[in-house]
């Protein structure tokens, strides 16, 4: 995106750099990535950051309405999906977009769909530190992959502060379903190398009265105070083997840091609730009062599904009339983005994932760190970029 950095990074760029750089990342946890990560970083101009800051700012204006959770009380499709406890805000938000071109020509964000649900906080960082050390001669030292320019240490200590807190770190776990199986689990050594918390799938927590707990590796009993859930309900309410003593419908005398409920709230649930430029026209499917003509430009998206499951990119008037259960979808209007990034052959389309956090501190949510995928098929997903190069995950410096 921009030019002169551009052409220095790929100029500079070896196979051989490459493959060094993902060994690097690799044996920091003596774990191998499951993912692909990019060849490169995408590199944001001041006006881009400028419309993705002021994009976020609208979005949560929505968010931060009083009447928010009255909106919203929809988005749970069953009571077994609601958690006790629900808190104020969301501790962690996720806001997709796809870096297009406006009317005037120009780079400008669109949302593609937002969660109120934590991301790879802690790999991002793990990440950007390891483009820099590995292609940092053309990586300009004044960009930074906070977007408010914050430093790595205080970034650091923002998580640490969040959620961690003043409690123990060893009564505060990250909860997965068999986190060495995921294809996160980077991110989650990354977290617990961070900030000295314990990582513990669902099948080793135990539950005695309200009390939660877990068994160390000398077999004492640790009360657990803080749960930093990364479990996606999707998988949960898939796993029929799973034998548990906790349920997320159980009150329990611990802290969730980052509530399940908002899990639904902000969602695709949320998407026709928002307005605006930077926000594709979204309408739910049992609420709308006619199909548009120019169904070409539209996307059909199930409310709950995860990581772009059931997506349908070629929408017609018979698809749409043979969904039965119209209120379990929306009809969203396409984001096309633009291939912005150079690369050895044609260039990629990207999208970038603002990360934000609630600062307990300052009472407001704040964009933290960011998320990249850059694409070159159809879709951003996996399945849509089998056999391409300078594709996958990665991370933004902003000028």
């Amino acid at each position: 995106m921009i030019k002169d950095i551009r052409s220095a990074y790929n100029s500079n760029f070896t196979e051989e750099k490459y493959q060094t750089f993902l060994k690097d990342i690799d044996s920091t946890f003596n774990y191998n990535v499951k993912f692909k990560i990019a060849e490169t970083p995408v590199f944001i101009t001041k006006a881009l950051k400028s419309k993705l800051v002021e994009a976020c700012n609208e979005i949560m204006s929505v968010i931060n309405k009083p009447n928010f959770k009255e909106l919203t009380n929809g988005a749970f499709f069953d009571a077994t999906t609601i958690v006790p406890n629900e808190d104020d805000h969301s501790k962690f938000i996720q806001l997709d977009f796809g870096i297009c071109k406006n009317e005037n020509g120009e780079l400008a964000p669109k949302l593609i769909e937002l969660q109120g649900f934590p991301s790879l906080y802690a790999f991002q960082e793990l990440l950007g530190r390891k483009y820099r050390e590995h292609f940092g001669n053309v990586i300009p030292k004044h960009f930074s992959q906070h977007s408010s320019g914050i430093s790595t240490h205080d970034y650091i200590e923002l998580l640490r502060q969040e959620i961690v807190g003043e409690t123990d770190p060893k009564q505060v776990i990250l909860l997965e379903i068999e986190p060495d199986q995921q294809a996160t689990a980077i991110d989650f050594y990354a977290t617990a190398d961070n900030l000295g918390i314990k990582v513990l799938c669902i099948t080793d927590l135990k539950k005695r009265g309200k009390t939660l707990f877990y068994l160390d590796e000398n077999g004492n009993e640790i009360v657990v105070l803080k749960i930093y859930n990364r479990i996606i309900f999707d998988e949960l309410h898939q796993r029929k083997d799973l034998k548990t003593e906790f349920s997320f419908q159980d009150e329990i005398d611990a802290e969730w840091i980052g509530h399940p409920n908002w899990f639904y709230r902000i969602s695709k649930y949320t998407m026709p609730l928002l307005k605006g430029d930077y926000v594709p026209k979204s309408y739910y499917l049992d609420q709308l009062e006619s199909i548009p003509e120019d169904l070409e430009n539209y996307v059909l998206k199930p409310l709950y599904s995860f990581a772009g499951a059931g997506v349908q990119i070629h929408v017609t008037k018979e698809m749409i009339d043979s969904v039965t259960n119209k209120a379990n979808y929306l009809l969203q209007e396409k984001v096309v983005y633009a291939p912005v990034i150079e690369t050895m052959d044609v260039p990629a389309k990207c999208e970038i994932r603002m990360m934000l956090l609630h600062n307990s501190k300052t009472n407001k949510t704040e964009i933290v760190s960011n998320l990249m995928r850059l694409s070159k098929g159809e879709m951003v997903g996996v399945k849509y970029n089998k056999d391409k190069t300078w594709v996958g995950g990665s991370t933004a410096f902003f000028e």
